[in-house]
């Protein structure tokens, strides 16, 4: 087992990327780049890191600006509940904790929005504590090393993921263990078409033997994708249009959109009472996220709603880029400026 160690550590020191995140031990910033890194690509979330780096140098800035802040510069990121989480543990830490960020797994974790990967990686990284991190890229990586066919998505494999995880790691510089080994797994042991003749761990890789490396990670569970299918009223009221806040739970709340009209597959908007006659419409655009494929037109109205709601805005159009807007609405309005 010391042998896996060795061989990755030395991989990782002639070939890891140079990202800002990895140059600190500061707690503060690992933090912000685990959070934001969470299913996003490192060529994107670095302009977020970065700004937020900017914006919010230290734990007691972020805590002390407002939410709507805080969610309009995460725009465009996605999962606006990270967001949204980020800003609570900012607040926590600052006024629970007089602004010292928590330095073991076991306080790191209490953290909203702060699960057993993060934990480790945050107290790997900025503490050298020994914790093992177990991240999608470490997953396929020991599934292939070791040809483990026990689904990855089930309580018993994330348990035997996490042991054997634990095995692996050693006492003396764990944080470039788990740096290694999810860096191995984002550039070498990749989902399609992995290097394994770039790959250290050739020699040991029971699934590259048995030729079951496009078979691993095994996952049991097909999450159920459920789609939705919203109509948006924008309307031109002199250079005016008008906006919601979604307050409810579920995706975006917070941010703003125009007013919906959301329907039934085979429904026509023409029967909901907010419905208005349009100028013009876009073409369907399809916007996915994890668990729902949402169905989405815009239609444009020019003139004053009929009927002005209590929980709707009015806004110049050009200031609509002041307000935290989901990805859909933001990439609709730059497609078509």
């Amino acid at each position: 087992m010391s042998n896996f160690h060795l061989l990755i550590a030395h991989w990782y020191r002639q070939n890891s990327r140079s990202l800002p995140w990895r140059k600190t031990k500061d707690p503060y910033y690992i933090w912000l780049s685990e959070i934001i890194m969470q299913q996003t690509r490192v060529e994107q979330g670095m302009e977020y890191y970065n700004k937020f780096v900017k914006n919010y140098p230290t734990v007691a800035d972020l805590a002390n600006a407002n939410e709507e802040q805080v969610l309009n510069d995460w725009q465009g990121l996605g999962y606006y509940s990270r967001a949204r989480n980020l800003h609570f543990s900012a607040k926590y830490v600052q006024e629970e904790l007089n602004g010292q960020f928590p330095s073991t797994y076991k306080e790191i974790i209490k953290l909203k929005g702060v699960g057993n990967y993060t934990a480790a990686a945050i107290s790997s990284f900025a503490f050298k504590e020994k914790k093992a991190v177990v991240d999608g890229n470490v997953y396929r990586l020991l599934s292939r090393v070791f040809d483990i066919d026990t689904p990855m998505d089930s309580s018993a494999g994330q348990k035997e993921f996490q042991n054997l995880a634990d095995e692996l790691i050693p006492d003396i510089d764990p944080d470039t263990h788990n740096q290694a080994i999810m860096e191995m797994g984002a550039l070498v042991c990749t989902p399609k078409k992995p290097n394994c003749t770039s790959c250290p761990l050739d020699s040991m890789c029971h699934s590259l033997k048995n030729g079951t490396i496009e078979n691993r990670p095994v996952k049991s569970k097909k999450t159920k994708v459920r789609d939705r299918f919203f109509h948006f009223l924008v309307y031109n009221d002199n250079d005016y249009t008008y906006i919601v806040k979604r307050t409810e739970k579920g995706i975006w709340q917070n941010l703003y959109q125009f007013p919906l009209i959301e329907i039934e597959p085979g429904e026509s908007p023409k029967s909901n009472d907010k419905w208005q006659d349009q100028t013009s419409e876009s073409e369907e655009v399809i916007h996915k996220l994890s668990h729902q494929t949402i169905h989405a037109v815009f239609h444009h109205i020019n003139g004053k709603p009929q009927e002005i709601r209590s929980n709707w805005t009015r806004i110049k159009s050009s200031n609509i880029q002041d307000y935290p807007l989901p990805r859909l609405i933001d990439r609709y309005l730059l497609e078509n400026s």
